[in-house]
């Protein structure tokens, strides 16, 4: 297990550790008053994208995030079927004991917590989905290209060209370099199995869902964004000039808009 990069602008948490579904799951416990929220990463990422999340919304929420299976310290497992990670998802909830959550996902993230709460409407309170669509058709074929390990951090952000800021923070030194905490191949390979249509999904609950869009993303477009909010009751859509990685690319602007979801709809009590 190797140790990520220390953020001196995050709050302090506890990484866990428990026995899922089909392999050992990691998460973060960042703790804070009030109900939980479950934040789920996307692919080639870890439960620390949450950690300004976690700051933001430490008085009102209990803030915990999921390193989902194959990502950060969880372990490598044999199958990266997307009911894989619903399960992860749902285990979470059942070891900490939470009756019902809201749930915070982006990406691949995003598909995990519409299709748990498809699957157990009374365990979610409330949908948070950054830049995901009801139908995926993605390819992370490019990380393929990307150095396992590189002698130094400066080293690995420039081989990783315009995306290496946005995943410095997670880097990783191992024993024989700096590396990121998930196995490329395993990444193309659970895309592969998240991509087709989960329209029934999305469409199977009513609870309130803020759908965050990306402006420039090349992940979810503004038709199907658009017709994501309109078929589904209780679901607001907003459009931020941001990329697929909206927490990153425009952090005030997605923890506003969270922010005053939460208060329209009363889920802050």
């Amino acid at each position: 297990m190797a140790d990520p990069i220390p953020d001196h602008d995050s709050v302090s948490y506890h990484r866990k550790s428990f026995e899922g579904p089909d392999t050992v799951l990691s998460y973060i416990d960042f703790g804070g008053g009030g109900p939980p929220l479950v934040a789920l990463h996307g692919h080639m990422n870890e439960g620390l994208f949450a950690r300004r999340l976690a700051e933001r919304f430490a008085r009102e929420y209990r803030v915990i995030a999921l390193d989902q299976r194959g990502h950060g310290e969880s372990g490598r497992p044999a199958s990266f079927d997307n009911d894989r990670y619903v399960a992860d998802a749902l285990a979470l909830l059942d070891h900490l004991g939470i009756d019902h959550a809201v749930l915070l996902g982006h990406s691949l993230g995003g598909v995990v917590a519409y299709r748990l709460a498809a699957r157990r409407p009374e365990r979610v309170r409330a949908l948070f989905i950054e830049d995901i669509g009801a139908a995926v058709d993605d390819d992370l074929g490019f990380a393929a290209e990307w150095p396992r390990r590189m002698p130094t951090r400066e080293a690995l952000i420039a081989a990783l060209g315009r995306l290496g800021p946005a995943f410095a923070y997670s880097m990783r030194q191992y024993e024989d370099g700096w590396g990121l905490p998930f196995v490329p191949e395993d990444m193309i390979r659970s895309q592969q199995k998240l991509n087709g249509s989960h329209w029934d999904d999305w469409l199977a609950t009513g609870c309130p869902a803020l759908l965050l869009h990306g402006m420039r993303s090349s992940c979810l477009s503004y038709g199907q964004a658009e017709e994501m909010a309109r078929s589904r009751p209780n679901t607001k859509l907003v459009h931020l000039d941001a990329g697929h990685t909206i927490h990153f690319d425009a952090p005030d602007r997605y923890l506003e808009e969270i922010e005053q979801f939460l208060t329209e709809t009363g889920t802050h009590s």
